[in-house]
């Protein structure tokens, strides 16, 4: 069986490095307020990507 695997939040963006993981099974948060927002609420610190 197979199923179909939903994007995360990265789908909306228009970077094609982050669009690249739009289907990749992490929470994913684009860099802006969201994330820090989250980070900040969960008490958890932020993963930064460059590349």
């Amino acid at each position: 069986m197979t199923s179909k695997q939903e994007p995360n939040r990265l789908i909306a963006g228009k970077s094609p490095y982050l669009l690249q993981h739009a289907y990749n099974p992490v929470d994913w948060y684009p860099w802006g307020d969201e994330a820090f927002e989250k980070a900040k609420r969960e008490n958890k610190p932020v993963l930064i990507s460059v590349v």
